[in-house]
């Protein structure tokens, strides 16, 4: 069998494998190829071209060009046309569009890179929350073969007063069915470790079914002070990767915009052109050309216009969007310190309860087997010792999911 994992492993193996982190990468790739696309506008473009036309006209020709009598040709060819050519195209001056593409596409590289550290965060958390989850889950299972080795115990203690004649055969019938409903929760608490070994194997990027085993160690330092607290949210408004994201596709929006303004200018664009034409396989005849040219919108039913007005939308939409996610960040910060508190105060709680639950059932067991005590009093103090053994396994690793949301919220989840 392969050797525990410890979080740190799990965490790696994420790191390494999950499908989440390989598409955030591809699309950070993406991004980054996009700006290539933004700067090739910047250079000469170069074609080549070669053909071969066999063709025949009609020809318009004025009278008077040939001798009396002699009939004017009505058609030209049919003949052989050969060609081959090169052809640059250079933008001189577009009054800002392809400045505001790279613009564009910078900040949706940037915004990608951000997105790429979300997920990564995301993964992370996802990974750290499914290890907690199983290792609560195996702790609970633990506790409830402690709960139904106990409640076997005091089952033979029953048979032995039934057998001494002290109780009634319905003390055994009570102590045997608290047996059964012991097993049922053993069963039930081996089920969620199971499917706790699922969640945490997908969390990694593995097959739910992969044989696992973990090292957990339910220790930590208590929560942050208030202080710490105003000081981390200002720390997740600077620092979470979301809020980044958010800022870079603000900044693409904007530059769209631009772009789509400058999509309405003239442009004054440069061309040359060398080639051969003729009407053998090898053309002799050499063309060319050189010069210079204004392009001018003049009408195009208002699709530039429709381009600008929606470029527009969309930066309203991404600004709105980003205000709200700096409010959603805030909120996450604080509710994950809320719930860091509650969870930290519920672990000394809950072991109050616990001290207080096994000293009351050392209590009543010494009281049942003197005969002072029924077997309702017995039961009740045993139920009320086993909720707290559950509530304490809970909320050790509660804690310990609480802190990795809190350090997730904060922007300081590694």
């Amino acid at each position: 069998p392969a050797a525990p994992l410890a979080l740190d492993d799990c965490l790696k193996l994420a790191a390494s494998q999950h499908p989440a982190l390989a598409a955030a990468q591809a699309g950070v790739s993406a991004a980054n190829e996009s700006i290539g696309e933004a700067q090739a506008p910047y250079y000469p473009s170069l074609d080549l071209s070669a053909g071969y036309h066999r063709w025949q006209r009609y020809a318009f020709l004025p009278s008077g060009l040939f001798p009396p009598g002699r009939a004017a040709p009505n058609l030209i060819g049919p003949l052989n046309d050969w060609n081959g050519s090169l052809l640059s195209r250079v933008t001189l001056f577009d009054f800002g569009e392809r400045r505001a593409g790279l613009d564009a596409a910078q900040a949706r590289h940037a915004g990608a890179q951000a997105d790429a550290s979300a997920t990564q965060a995301d993964v992370r958390l996802a990974v750290q929350s499914a290890f907690y989850t199983l290792a609560a889950a195996q702790e609970l299972q633990v506790v409830a073969e402690k709960n139904l080795a106990r409640t076997e115990t005091h089952l033979r203690l029953v048979n032995a007063r039934r057998a001494a004649g002290a109780v009634p055969q319905a003390d055994v019938l009570r102590m045997d069915a608290e047996v059964a409903a012991a097993r049922l929760d053993l069963i039930n608490a081996a089920s969620r470790v199971r499917v706790a070994t699922g969640m945490l194997n997908t969390a990694m990027g593995r097959a739910a079914d992969t044989p696992l085993a973990i090292a957990a160690t339910a220790s930590a330092a208590p929560p942050p002070a208030r202080p710490e607290l105003d000081a981390a949210i200002t720390h997740a408004l600077a620092q979470r990767p979301e809020i980044t994201s958010g800022e870079k596709r603000t900044q693409a929006a904007r530059a769209a915009v631009t772009a789509a303004q400058a999509g309405r200018a003239p442009k004054l664009r440069a061309d040359a052109a060398f080639g051969w034409r003729d009407t053998t396989f090898v053309p002799d005849t050499r063309e060319w050309q050189a010069g210079l040219s204004v392009d001018f919108p003049v009408f195009d039913a208002g699709s530039r216009a429709h381009r600008v007005a929606r470029s527009k939308a969309d930066l309203a939409r991404e600004e709105a969007a980003f205000e709200s996610r700096r409010l959603q960040v805030r909120n996450e910060v604080w509710s994950a310190a809320a719930e860091l508190e509650r969870a930290w105060s519920a672990i000394a709680a809950n072991e109050t309860s616990v001290r207080a639950s096994e000293e009351s059932l050392r209590v009543v067991r010494e009281r049942y087997e003197a005969g002072a005590a029924l077997i309702s009093d017995l039961l009740d103090t045993q139920t009320a010792l086993a909720r707290a053994e559950n509530s304490l396994a809970a909320s050790r690793w509660s804690y310990l999911a609480a802190r990795a949301a809190f350090a997730h919220a904060t922007g300081a989840g590694g």
